[in-house]
């Protein structure tokens, strides 16, 4: 078999993989390239220490507040602080409401230590009935 086949051939095969990895986890949509970008830019910039640990939030959404009410406890017990809900503004007062719960953890990560966090935060989202995993922020500890 050619080369030239042989690296085609392994090239889908890696694609399929990656594809078949978010295809198992409920509404990804975050890839672990987005977050190989996130970290080489934090990196870049310097600002923080990566192998210390930063103040990581994870963001959950639903229109209906009693669900996220009902998955704080849930995602307390997993170590998580709750910062808040937070019901986010409309552009047009039709619009149905949108609250996002806000947990935060200090935590050291890479982009792979990262993604299976997301996938275990898709998999709650999916388990609690909540809208989404809406993603990430990071930032320092505070002193």
């Amino acid at each position: 078999m050619p080369k030239f086949i042989i690296v085609l051939f392994l090239l889908s095969f890696s694609l399929s993989a990656q594809e078949k990895v978010m295809d198992n986890i409920p509404n990804k949509n975050i890839t672990i390239e987005q977050l190989d970008e996130m970290f080489s830019n934090i990196a870049e910039q310097g600002q923080w220490d990566l192998s210390q640990p930063l103040l990581w939030g994870y963001f959950f959404t639903d229109n209906d507040l009693n669900k996220l009410e009902l998955a704080m406890p849930k995602i307390q017990a997993m170590g998580y602080s709750v910062v808040g809900i937070f019901q986010a503004e409309k552009e047009d007062v039709n619009e149905p409401d949108l609250f996002f719960l806000h947990v935060e953890k200090p935590e050291i990560h890479d982009s792979k230590s990262l993604d299976k966090r997301n996938d275990e935060f898709y998999i709650f989202a999916y388990q609690n009935g909540l809208d989404s995993y809406d993603g990430m922020d990071v930032g320092p500890v505070a002193q």
